[in-house]
């Protein structure tokens, strides 16, 4: 059987073994910390850099045309609140911030559909250690995106570079596109985290893999269908 001796082989195998990985971390504490950290600051690297990189009068611009008709005196107004520093606030603060509130919620949600199995030895900040785990693949989409942004030539470019796996980013969806928040959501790192998640419910519990995989897949089946029925009226 696979081994998982420390956290830093789990980081690497949770991509090529995740399997051993969740064993381990289901025996081991604290692990779910250094999954915790990496996650945290590579998704929040290509955040700051996109700041950085971007023509903010254009990055103005774009946001301001997917807001509708304004009046010039609203569109002053917009952009003297859209500076660099706000940007950066938005993109880096609060993306942070968000992550961990959804992982908390995803990890309450696991929490309560575990909560029937016979083996229940799991609580909410077990689940929410978990989540970090099943992040990982943000790590290549962050490491992507990093490159994308160092070798991309023009300042002007859309946020979509951020999660480069994207049907937003490969399809070059314009923001002002109703589908654009769908299919930014549709991505393939989106489908590996949701892989990754029913590998290891089905480690943690004694559930099925048929029920793992509905487990992990719903939330993101329900929010993708939710967004599209928004982008259709």
């Amino acid at each position: 059987m696979h081994s998982v001796t420390n956290p830093l082989q789990a980081c690497n195998d949770i991509f090529f073994k995740p399997g051993g990985v969740f064993t381990a971390v289901g025996e081991k504490n604290n692990w779910s910390w250094v999954a915790f950290i990496v996650v945290i600051v590579m998704a929040l690297l290509p955040q700051y850099l996109f700041v950085n990189f971007v023509d903010i009068a254009w990055y103005q611009d774009l946001i301001i045309s997917t807001e509708g008709d304004l009046s010039p005196a609203e569109i002053d107004q917009r952009r003297a609140f859209m500076t660099r520093s706000a940007f950066m606030l938005q993109h880096v603060v609060f993306t942070g911030i968000g992550f961990i509130v959804i992982q908390a919620i995803m990890a309450l949600y696991l929490h309560l559909c575990t909560r029937n199995d016979d083996s229940h030895v799991f609580g909410f900040t077990d689940w929410y250690g978990f989540m970090w785990w099943t992040a990982m693949p943000a790590v290549i989409n962050s490491l992507v995106a990093v490159a994308l942004l160092l070798f991309w030539a023009d300042h002007q470019v859309s946020p979509a570079i951020l999660a480069p796996f994207s049907l937003a980013f490969v399809l070059g969806i314009e923001m002002s596109s109703q589908w654009y928040g769908v299919a930014s959501g549709l991505s393939l790192i989106t489908l590996w985290s949701i892989y990754l998640m029913a590998v290891g419910i089905a480690r943690w519990t004694s559930f099925s893999t048929k029920k793992s995989v509905i487990i992990a897949a719903a939330p993101s089946v329900f929010f993708t269908s939710l967004f599209a029925l928004f982008a259709l009226t």
